[in-house]
């Protein structure tokens, strides 16, 4: 037997960048340097050790779609041990909300074929967090999300998630949707061998012909939702400096209260 494994996932302004919004109030992702989520391991990870832990045949795909920077987020996750990677991009795709990118993607998963998706548990720019839920209703599969622990076997991907007050043990049958947490086991490291490696393996690229996407579905004239207006964020300001000359605790007990947080 064989088991299909597609990952999305996305190529991200670097964090501790200056991220900004660009013209239009969509995301600057020209002037910051990019990389793969972090969030986005932790399911690339996933889906190498239920290959490492399968009896079966696993193909490993990488999905993401973007501009041609995102290739970059592609090159990470194959060097990482993924099989072969599919990148969409299309110049209709700028602005395109979590909608028109669950569409892109459910044309993409489909064409690629599959027996079970993951991804991570947000976007580190969006971080909307709603994307494999909607992906699953699209692909009319379940979904078993924001999973701590998952493995497959026998035709059920099963794993745990980890609530505040409980732990739930979930499954679903094949084909289905999973999503992962950042508490599901830390990535590997790439090797030099795998990064050699993954300059040999395939990356297919599609566009939005290939997978029968009008433009006017995706894009800023497709998006559900839009930026009215934003502002940067002002600067720090000095802290309170809190001298203790005998009183302190009384000085710093009246700042605590003062601001509400006792």
């Amino acid at each position: 037997m064989s088991l299909r494994i597609v990952v999305c996932v996305k190529y991200v302004p670097d964090a501790t960048g200056d991220r900004q919004f660009a013209d239009d109030l969509t995301v600057d992702r020209e002037d910051v340097d990019g990389l793969l989520s972090e969030l986005d391991e932790y399911a690339v990870e996933q889906a190498l050790q239920i290959s490492e832990n399968s009896d079966d045949d696993v193909e490993i795909t990488v999905l993401t779609v973007g501009p041609e920077d995102a290739k970059d987020a592609l090159r990470k996750a194959l060097s990482m041990g993924a099989d072969k990677a599919v990148h969409v991009e299309d110049d209709d795709l700028h602005g395109t909300d979590v909608m028109g990118t669950s569409l892109v993607l459910a044309k993409a998963i489909e064409k690629a074929g599959y027996d079970l998706v993951v991804t991570g548990m947000a976007s580190t720019d969006g971080t909307m967090g709603v994307l494999p839920a909607i992906l699953a209703e699209r692909l009319g599969v379940p979904q078993v999300t924001l999973l701590s622990e998952v493995a497959v076997e026998d035709g059920k991907v099963t794993g745990r998630r980890d609530g505040d007050a409980a732990s739930e043990q979930l499954e679903a049958s094949l084909p289905a949707v999973v999503s992962v947490t950042d508490q599901s086991g830390e990535a590997r490291y790439p090797s030099f061998k795998g990064i050699m490696a993954a300059k040999k393996k395939p990356v297919e690229s599609w566009d939005l012909s290939d997978l029968d996407i009008e433009a006017e579905e995706v894009g800023l004239e497709g998006a559900w939702t839009a930026v009215d207006s934003a502002a940067k964020r002002p600067a720090r300001t000095a802290g309170t400096i809190v001298k203790d000359e005998g009183e302190g605790g009384k000085q710093l007990a009246e700042f605590l209260a003062g601001q509400k947080f006792i």
